[in-house]
């Protein structure tokens, strides 16, 4: 039922089918969107994952308002940590760029610029849709841990896709009128940094979110880019093929999904003593792990018939096809993420750290590479 809205993913891949040509504009566009993507799903992973655990074991109430301590300093923190990771972001792409395109210190502030804007509006909108999922599931007597990530995911890519071609166009269309919108977006998370920072560095639960968080922002900055760098050479693959990117953001989305759920049920586990901190004990995490499995391949095969439809060139041989090219991706990408969600769970929690900082930040920027390179390695083998 999560992986359903996945569904939404295909949207933001028609999206970039049609948007194509600001990848031609300028050579950072096309390595900059999976960077994007995966940074707003790493922040939005963090939200999730905190919020999920929180109501568990009811460090978090399900309400907007009059909440708890815990639940405003995880919003503030999301903020300074949304500004932190444009930054980053930006000076690693501008690095990276440098090196593979001859990126420019123009390029850099341009980069800074679309990236904190599209930040900024992602923040505005995404933020209070995974706050009200969580809310709504725990209350109807969902689990948090397999139905908000799944969700935000989906909500977020489709959102970050729209407000990132939104800000390309500005950007790149409507002149001065459009540079003064982005520097008045990237202004706004300025000021709300500015403010939230005096009022709450004095807290220990925000400081340790942004404390454990920034090595993991700083990793994924660099992951990203590299996701971006692949994006690139499959773009040099597959030409003009639509139905590849149409489904790209759902791919990307669902693997991270699988990580995500595995991920968050096993942190759960773990704070409740129903799962062992040990490699061995994965054998007792066996349900949630081919139940997640299962459900991904059963969606990436509508993602092959809706993706074909869509660009009309839907028949028995282009769906066996493209079938077995996500198939492969599928069977590259869930296992190595499986390995690394529970991975990355059980040592953070051996080391007294709080996994849901850690779990779904890692996996979800690793699965958007993962997903990216696994592709690239299918299309080489289906070739």
């Amino acid at each position: 039922m999560a992986y359903a809205f996945n569904l939404f993913g295909i949207v933001a891949g028609t999206t970039v089918a049609l948007q194509l040509r600001f990848f031609v504009l300028a050579p950072w566009a096309i390595a900059v969107y999976p960077a994007m993507v995966s940074a707003r799903g790493v922040i939005g992973g963090l939200l999730s994952g905190r919020l999920s655990t929180g109501l568990h074991v009811g460090t978090v109430q399900p309400r907007f308002f009059g909440n708890t301590k815990s639940f405003h300093s995880l919003l503030n923190a999301i903020v300074v940590l949304t500004l932190e990771t444009s930054v980053l972001m930006s000076v690693v792409a501008a690095l990276f760029g440098s090196f593979l395109w001859g990126a420019t210190f123009v390029d850099f502030v341009n980069i800074l610029g679309v990236i904190l804007a599209t930040m900024t509006l992602a923040l505005v909108i995404i933020s209070p849709l995974t706050i009200a999922v969580s809310c709504l599931s725990f209350r109807h007597g969902l689990d948090p841990d397999v139905i908000l990530y799944p969700v935000e995911s989906t909500v977020s890519d489709l959102f970050i896709t729209l407000s990132y071609f939104l800000v390309l166009n500005l950007f790149f269309s409507t002149g001065s009128a459009g540079q003064y919108v982005i520097v008045l977006l990237g202004l706004v998370l300025l000021f709300a940094v500015a403010y939230i920072l005096p009022k709450n560095i004095r807290e220990p639960e925000f400081v340790e979110t942004i404390k454990e968080s920034i090595l993991t922002m700083v990793l994924v900055a660099f992951i990203v880019n590299v996701t971006g760098s692949a994006l690139g050479k499959i773009s040099e693959v597959v030409g003009g093929r639509r139905e590849i990117y149409t489904a790209y953001p759902a791919l990307i989305d669902t693997i991270g999904d699988v990580g995500a759920v595995i991920g968050s049920t096993a942190t759960t586990k773990l704070a409740l003593g129903t799962l062992k901190s040990s490699f061995s004990a994965i054998k007792n995490h066996a349900t949630e792990i081919f139940g997640a499995w299962a459900a991904s391949l059963t969606m990436f095969a509508t993602y092959s018939v809706l993706s074909l439809s869509i660009q009309q060139i839907f028949s028995l041989p282009t769906f066996l096809s493209f079938t077995a090219l996500l198939f492969t991706t599928n069977l590259i990408a869930a296992s190595s993420i499986i390995l690394v969600a529970y991975t990355v769970a059980v040592l953070t929690f051996k080391k007294g750290l709080d996994p849901d900082n850690f779990v779904i930040p890692i996996e979800s920027s690793l699965a958007d590479g993962i997903t990216t390179i696994s592709l690239l390695t299918a299309l080489s083998v289906i070739s």
